[in-house]
């Protein structure tokens, strides 16, 4: 089912160009000498550390839907690891996160699953989308942190400082691999929870939307493919709520407690 719209939204350029950019430079990676096990090793390793305990375990589960707590330290970790995800300051991450889950596939989401695929992947992020106005009604909890107004304002430094780095332990290739490649794999398997998993898969609860439980993009992105459920349960800790439903994050999270540093974790009637 499709949404037409008739409204001419004006595009965003500097997200455009921003995109257009990381594509491209990712291209290099398919010549020979731009490629070493260790450069791959290495997009690998950032990969898990920064879409999967940076953008689902710190800017989802922890600071969006506040599903656990952890001592301020770990939470500006978890933070500062989501913004070298390269998808956006926090608050803007956080912000549009809040503010789907509220009108999940209704007008006023801002990648509403019902305009289309293409839309929902990657379409919503490349005009200037109203609810981009609304972001500060829905970060009042976060905006006034020194902390994250820093990462908000130093996504791409932060992204260049890292790329010098990279450069000086391995050259070119770690640089093509460890950021422009592992760059657009995080951006289209975390994508693919606002398309896919309103796309493909099973509902397992009533959640008043299109979301369903995805076990492919469950693989890719820790657990977040099993998407019906966590609209079902938003405030979950837990998102693979069948034995089968294989969930990294929650992994993770009962680390985190079993060390000590996790606390008051939320989870369904049924599995608390």
């Amino acid at each position: 089912m499709t949404v037409a719209t008739s409204e001419k939204i004006p595009p965003a350029w500097g997200t455009i160009i921003y995109m257009a950019v990381i594509h491209f430079v990712a291209l290099f990676a398919l010549f020979p000498s731009n490629f070493s096990w260790q450069a791959l090793g290495v997009a690998f390793i950032l990969y898990f550390i920064t879409a999967g305990v940076g953008i689902t375990l710190g800017f989802h589960r922890l600071v969006s839907h506040r599903s656990y707590e952890v001592p301020k330290i770990v939470e500006y970790f978890l933070i500062f690891c989501g913004t070298l995800a390269g998808q956006g300051g926090p608050l803007d991450w956080i912000g549009l996160h809040r503010i789907h889950h509220q009108y999940s596939d209704t007008e006023f989401d801002p990648h509403n699953s019902l305009k289309g695929f293409y839309w929902s992947h990657l379409g919503w992020m490349l005009c200037q989308n109203p609810a981009n106005e609304k972001i500060p009604r829905y970060t009042k909890d976060i905006s006034g942190d020194r902390f994250y107004q820093v990462c908000q304002h130093g996504m791409i430094p932060f992204q260049v400082v890292l790329a010098l780095i990279l450069y000086y332990w391995g050259g070119l290739p770690f640089v093509v691999w460890g950021i422009f490649v592992r760059l657009v794999i995080v951006f289209h398997c975390t994508w693919f929870v606002n398309s896919a998993t309103h796309k493909f898969g099973y509902k397992s609860y009533e959640s008043n939307d299109t979301s369903l439980n995805c076990w492919w993009v469950a693989l890719l992105t820790f657990g977040e493919g099993w998407h019906n459920n966590h609209h079902a349960f938003q405030y979950s800790a837990r998102h693979g709520l069948k034995w089968w439903e294989i969930d990294l994050t929650w992994i993770m999270i009962q680390t985190l407690s079993w060390l000590g540093l996790a606390k008051n974790i939320k989870l369904p009637p049924n599995k608390a």
